[in-house]
C-alpha cells in the first residue's frame, strides 16, 4: 500500500510539473540555479542569498507578466507599469485647503482639458484674490504660435492636464532648480537664488516639510540620495552642503575655491558625490568624510552634468557649449576623459541642462538631452560600448533666452513615435516640444506663471509636473488620467 501511495504522489507531482511547463510558467528555483551556478571557489552563503533573491525576483516577474496586458505597448510602458508607486490605485484628487498662508494650497480639479484649454491663472497671489481669469494672455515661442493646435487623435489624452494640483509661493527669490525625490511621487524640493532649499510634500494636504538655510548665495543645483534621507547642494558661495532632511540640519560643509555649479550622487555608490565648478573641474567627494578623492580638469567652466544609470559615465556640459563623456570607476572614484562633442555654432553658449535616459524608442538605446542658454535643444544617442560616444540625432532652436532655463525629457509622452521634451520659457509658459518635427515643434503648452519659467521636473509616477519661475512661484500640474 505504501508503494502504491508513493506512486500516486509521484504521478501527481509529474502532472503538476507538466501543467506548469505547458502553461509556460518558469520554475523560480530552476531560474535562480541557472543564473547562480555553483563554482569551486565560491562562497556558499553568498550563493544561497543570491539564489533566494533571484528566486523571489523570478516569481514576482512571472506574476507581473501574467497581470500585464500590453495591447500593443512597448518596453517603456511595461517599465512604467512595474515601477508604478504602491498607492497608484488609491491616488485621488482632494479638494480641501492645504497649509495656512500662501503655500501648498490645493486647486480643486476640474474636467480634463488639453493644455491649450487650461486656464491662464497668473499665480497663487491671483488665486488668493479670487480672480483666476484676470490675466489671460496670448504668448508664443519662435517655432509655434497659439494657433498651432495639437493634433486631434486618440493619443491626445497623453497631453491633457486637469489644471493646477497645488502652488507654493512663499519663496521671495527666483527658484532656479527643483526636483522630485528618487523613486518618489510626493517628495519635492527646490532651491532659490537667496540660498534657501525648501523640501515639500505634495500628497495629502500639500505642505512644507523643512526649510534648509545655510548657503549665502544662489543654490545652483542639488540632488537627493537614493534613499531620500539626504540632499547634497551646490552654491555660488563656493560650498557644497550635505543636509539630513528629517532633522533639517546641515551635517557637512565642503569648501571650494570657486563657485560650485552642479552636483550629483553616484547612482550605484552613494558614498560618492560628483561636483562641477567654475574652476573648470569635476571633483569626486567622499560623502562620509567630505574629502576630495579625485578630480579632472576641462577647457571651460563646468555648468551642468548627469550620470548614466550604471554610474560608470558622467556627461557634463561647459560654458562654451561642449559636452564631455567622462569614465568613472565606481569603486575608487577615478575619473578619465573619454570623448568631447564640440558645438558647431559660432556663438558659444553655456549648457544649462544635461539629462541622461537609459532607453528611447526613437534611438533604440540610451539617449542624452542638452539645452543651452541661447535656446538650443540637442538630442544625442549614446554608445555605452564606446565609453559614451555621442551621435547627434536631432536639434531644435527655440527663442533666445536671457536666463538659464532648463528642460527635461517627457518620459510618458515619449511612448509615441516622436521624442517629446518639456521646457520653460521667458514668456511665462511651459512648452511641450517634439524634437523630431522639422517645423511647428510646439505641440502644447501650460499657462499659469506671470514671470519667466526657469525649471521643470516630473515626479516618479509621471502624474505630476512641477514648474518654477523667476518670482519664486512653484506650480505643480496634475496630468489627467489616461488608459
Amino acid at each position: 500500500m505504501a508503494e502504491q501511495t508513493s506512486e500516486v504522489k509521484s504521478s501527481a507531482v509529474e502532472e503538476e510539473d507538466n501543467k506548469k511547463n505547458k502553461s509556460g510558467i518558469v520554475d523560480p528555483e530552476l531560474f535562480s540555479c541557472l543564473l547562480q551556478p555553483v563554482t569551486a571557489n565560491s562562497d556558499p552563503e553568498y550563493n544561497g542569498t543570491r539564489r533566494l533573491l533571484l528566486c523571489l525576483k523570478a516569481e514576482s516577474g512571472v506574476f507581473r507578466r501574467r497581470d500585464w496586458r500590453c495591447n500593443g505597448k512597448g518596453y517603456v510602458a511595461y517599465r512604467n507599469y512595474i515601477g508604478r508607486p504602491r498607492d497608484w490605485e488609491s491616488l485621488k484628487s482632494p479638494s480641501v485647503q492645504g497649509t495656512p498662508g500662501n503655500s501648498g494650497r490645493w486647486i480643486p480639479p476640474s474636467s480634463p482639458h488639453s493644455l491649450f484649454e487650461v486656464d491662464s491663472w497668473s499665480s497663487g497671489r491671483d488665486l488668493q484674490s479670487g480672480n483666476p481669469d484676470s490675466t489671460r494672455r496670448s504668448s508664443f515661442s519662435s517655432n509655434a504660435s497659439d494657433n498651432d493646435h495639437p493634433r486631434q487623435r486618440g493619443a491626445e489624452l497623453a497631453y491633457s492636464f486637469v489644471g493646477m494640483h497645488c502652488i507654493f509661493d512663499q519663496c521671495k527669490a527666483s527658484v532656479t532648480v527643483l526636483k522630485f525625490g528618487q523613486m518618489r511621487s510626493d517628495l519635492l524640493a527646490y532651491g532659490a537664488s537667496d540660498g534657501t532649499l525648501t523640501v515639500c510634500t505634495v500628497s495629502g494636504p500639500p505642505s512644507i516639510i523643512k526649510e534648509l538655510k545655510g548657503h549665502s548665495k544662489d543654490v545652483t543645483d542639488f540632488d537627493f540620495s537614493s534613499n531620500n534621507q539626504y540632499i547634497a547642494s551646490s552654491s555660488m558661495d563656493k560650498t557644497v552642503r550635505v543636509w539630513e532632511i528629517a532633522k533639517g540640519l546641515c551635517i557637512r560643509v565642503i569648501y571650494g575655491v570657486s563657485s560650485q555649479s552642479c552636483i550629483r550622487f553616484h547612482p550605484v555608490n552613494n558614498n560618492f558625490l560628483s561636483v562641477g565648478n567654475s574652476n573648470k573641474e569635476i571633483t569626486v567627494i567622499n560623502f562620509s568624510t567630505g574629502r576630495i578623492i579625485n578630480k579632472t580638469v576641462f577647457d571651460s567652466e563646468v555648468t551642468s552634468m548627469d550620470h548614466d544609470h550604471t554610474g560608470q559615465l558622467i556627461f557634463c556640459g561647459d560654458a562654451r557649449g561642449c559636452i564631455y563623456s567622462v569614465s568613472m570607476n565606481s569603486h575608487t572614484g577615478a575619473l578619465s576623459r573619454s570623448h568631447r562633442h564640440r558645438s558647431t555654432r559660432r556663438q558659444k553658449s553655456p549648457i544649462t541642462t544635461v539629462q541622461y535616459r537609459s532607453f528611447s524608442l526613437l534611438a533604440r538605446g540610451p539617449v542624452l538631452l542638452t539645452c543651452t542658454q541661447d535656446g538650443s535643444l540637442s538630442f544625442f544617442s549614446v554608445a555605452l560600448e564606446i565609453q559614451g560616444y555621442l551621435t547627434l540625432r536631432c536639434s531644435l532652436k527655440l527663442t533666445q533666452q536671457i536666463h538659464s532655463i532648463r528642460a527635461s525629457f517627457c518620459p510618458l509622452l515619449s511612448l509615441e513615435k516622436g521624442e517629446y521634451i518639456v521646457a520653460g520659457s521667458e514668456d511665462s509658459n511651459v512648452y511641450f516640444h517634439d524634437l523630431t518635427r522639422p517645423t511647428n515643434t510646439c505641440v502644447n503648452k501650460l499657462q499659469g506663471h506671470r514671470f519667466p519659467v526657469v525649471c521643470v521636473a516630473w515626479n516618479h509616477g509621471e502624474k505630476l509636473l512641477a514648474s518654477s519661475d523667476f518670482s519664486g512661484t512653484v506650480i505643480v500640474w496634475k496630468r489627467s488620467k489616461t488608459s
